[in-house]
This record gives C-alpha cells, structure tokens and sequence, in this order.
C-alpha cells in the first residue's frame, strides 16, 4: 500500500487510539491553543519515536523489546515501530501533565461564588504551569496510566490490539519489566524538558494568568480517565482480575485527592499566582 492507504487503513486497525488523538487535539487547544498544541504533540512524538527506536536496538530505555511485524501491511510503520504506538504518548502524556495541572495551580477561595458552589477556579500563570512541580508530578502520573496499559496491552492477542510486540525477558510486573517504567519517565522528563520552556517563550495574551482554567484542565482529566477506564474495561473483560484490582487500587487514592482538591481542600491555594 502507499502511505496515504497505510494511514487509512491503521485508522480503521487502531480506531480508538485516533479517538483519543481527536480528543486531546481538542482539549488541548481550548487550555493552551493550537501552537502550544502543535509543539506538545511533535515534541513528545519524536522523543517517543526516537525512545522507541532505540530501545528496540539497543534496550535504552524502556528495557529489551521487539514488535513482532503482524500488521505490516495493514498498518503504518515507521522503520520498526508502529506509526500508531509512538502517536499515543502525546496524548497521554498531555493528559497527564492536565492530572498534574488540576493539583497544583493556584486558586482562590473567594472566587468561588458561595462556599460549596462547584469546583474551585484555577489560574494559569505561566510560573506555574511550567514549575519543576507540575512536571515531576506530570511523569509521576504518565508512568501511572502506563502501569494499566502495558500490561494489557502485552494480553494483545486476548483482545482486538493483537500480539505485536513482546519482552524477550519477562518482568515482573505482569509481564512488563520495571525498566519500561523507567523508560516511560525518561520520555515524559525529556518531552515535558523540552515543551514547557517553550511554553515560557511563547507567551500571549489568550493565556491570561487570570483566565479561570478549571474546565478546561477537567477535560484533560476526563480524558486520562477515559484512557484509564477503556484500559480497565478491557483488563477486566479478558479476566484478569488481579491486574484490574491493581490498576484500581493504584489510580483510586489520586482520584480521591482531586476530588478534595477541586472543592478547596486543603490550603487556600493562593501559592504561585504570578505570570
């Protein structure tokens, strides 16, 4: 096939992948605009592509792994990688870095209208958005999401994914070994290390830091729920119970904070309301 038939074709193989491609470009372009989108999105797909190719040559750094090739023909490569698995790392590591925005950007209480009347209104100054803080908590959160995804998606031939690829070494956790934890750290400190100074350079009046952000960073986070629960549904249909038990118990305490968080709790989260 030429490429154009490719990408048609790896759209229908892998339709949910471009699903939550669509949404991310359009939550991501209501909180930090189409270039800031543009720049996330190529930025964490090289590092990711590049991350990608080298670790199925070298085991740097995601640890020893290889694509097995069954869908050659019938969707998009690059090289030996799959076009659509180095695609998903913007939109969950952007689906993260909204996680780690929902925690810690500023608010006020009084702006709330009366006590208890719905979420709190977060800022967006560009000190805060781009902190060391909110990028460790980001890679905290994206290493998290990936703790439930890899280990299904090694259970590929159980389910529509398919088998294609595998770890000549099992590891530890359900199949997956830690270094490819590590390796998704690496992606996210890389991709977030380049991005977000230049969110800094890329200042506009759009991205007021008065400009209250709460609903737009929610829909970021409804998306990496949205990955979480599809990755959930599915572990649990192919009966792997232990797995799904875990993903659960591993995702419940921060989605319990955020709820607190989202009704003013704890501290009046005035901290970092600069431009």
């Amino acid at each position: 096939m030429d490429t154009p038939s490719l990408l048609f074709a790896t759209i229908l193989l892998r339709p949910y992948v471009f699903g939550f491609l669509a949404a991310f470009l359009f939550c991501a372009a209501r909180l930090i605009g189409w270039r800031r989108t543009g720049c996330f999105m190529g930025i964490t797909w090289l590092v990711a592509l590049a991350c990608e190719l080298s670790s199925t040559r070298t085991g740097v750094p995601f640890g020893w792994y290889h694509y097995t090739g069954s869908t050659v023909g019938r969707e998009l490569y690059v090289l030996d990688v799959p076009f659509m698995d180095s695609l998903s790392f913007p939109f969950l590591l952007y689906a993260s870095y909204c996680m780690a925005l929902a925690f810690l950007l500023p608010f006020r209480h009084e702006e709330r209208a009366r006590k208890g009347a719905g979420p709190i209104a977060l800022r967006f100054p560009a000190t805060a958005r781009t902190s060391l803080p909110v990028a460790l908590l980001a890679i905290l959160f994206f290493v998290y999401l990936d703790v439930v995804i890899d280990p299904v998606a090694l259970r590929g031939e159980r389910w529509f994914l398919g088998r294609i690829y595998y770890y000549p070494q099992p590891g530890t956790h359900f199949g997956v070994p830690l270094a490819n934890y590590l390796g998704w750290g690496v992606v996210a400190a890389l991709s977030l290390g380049a991005y977000l100074p230049l969110d800094r350079r890329l200042l506009r009046d759009d991205l007021s830091p008065h400009r209250p952000a709460t609903g737009r960073v929610l829909l970021g986070c409804g998306l990496y729920y949205g990955i979480l629960g599809f990755n959930l549904a599915v572990t649990f249909r192919i009966g792997e119970s232990l797995l799904g038990m875990t993903g659960l118990l591993i995702h419940l305490p921060p989605a319990v904070l955020l709820l607190l968080r989202l009704r003013g709790y704890p501290g009046d989260g005035t901290a970092g309301d600069k431009v």
